[in-house]
């Protein structure tokens, strides 16, 4: 008996390890992706306010998941609860922000050149949908560890893909941008997948409903996208402004082959 604690509790110490050691990953990669922005000089803090404040409640929630898989790898649970009832505030502001700068993004004509307009409209706010409902699953979940970390760490995951997709030559992938950058993303729930093989001898049924989900929105971006819906809604967001003069499915011109408009 006395053998099998220890082998349960050095199984339950690796799994720490594990969720810790991919969460300091997942920030470093976010921090790294945005900074190289910075380093470039393709982008400033001299933007919108409303840039600020998006960038403020998404690097907040990066880091509030750091904090809360170190809490948790520590063993202070008591904490880890109290911080987390911050999410119920904290994702919905992270779901109106997201879906604002898009907006705003594809009406000015800032949208991504390697990414057609259409697909850019439908696929930012839905992966910011599909991580607010994986979220709110693990959160429902709290009381089921196992479930809670593993559908949480999906969820971070999707919010990746932005600092991802600065990180990758993603001109060139064109037009599998979008593919790739979430295809990277899903590195790490997989590595999560071969931790429990390798740790537990089986894969938490966790994994298979978030890559699951995962994998749903990208097929889901892709089908809404590039059918009759994507082009209408992009039309609809778009109306009355510099944005409409873009048509929904061709790339857009790079920065220096265009004049940038004012936000």
């Amino acid at each position: 008996m006395a053998t099998i604690a220890l082998e349960n509790r050095s199984t339950w110490r690796g799994e720490q390890r594990f969720f810790v050691a991919s969460a300091i990953i997942m920030t470093l990669l976010v921090f790294a992706g945005f900074s190289f922005q910075l380093a470039m000089g393709r982008s400033s803090f001299r933007v919108p306010i409303f840039l600020h404040i998006h960038a403020f409640f998404f690097f907040g929630w990066t880091l509030l998941y750091l904090v809360q898989t170190l809490l948790a790898g520590s063993d202070r649970l008591a904490l880890h609860r109290r911080l987390g009832w911050i999410a119920l505030v904290w994702i919905p502001a992270m779901l109106v922000m997201g879906t604002y700068v898009t907006i705003v993004s594809v009406r000015t004509l800032h949208v991504p050149f390697f990414f057609q307009p259409a697909y850019f409209t439908v696929m930012n706010p839905l992966s910011l949908y599909v991580s607010a409902a994986l979220a709110a699953a693990a959160i429902a979940m709290r009381r089921r560890t196992l479930w809670h970390r593993r559908l949480m760490f999906c969820s971070m995951s999707i919010l990746l893909a932005p600092a991802i997709g600065r990180l990758i030559p993603s001109p060139l992938l064109i037009p599998f941008t979008g593919e790739a950058v979430f295809g990277l993303a899903l590195l790490f729930p997989l590595a999560g997948m071969i931790h429990d093989a390798r740790a537990h001898g089986r894969i938490h049924p966790a994994w298979r409903w978030g890559v699951g989900a995962m994998l749903a929105m990208v097929v889901a971006a892709n089908a809404i996208s590039f059918s009759p819906l994507g082009p209408a809604l992009y039309r609809a967001v778009t109306a009355g402004s510099p944005g409409a003069a873009q048509p929904p499915l061709a790339f857009p011109p790079p920065p220096w082959a265009r004049p940038a408009p004012r936000l």
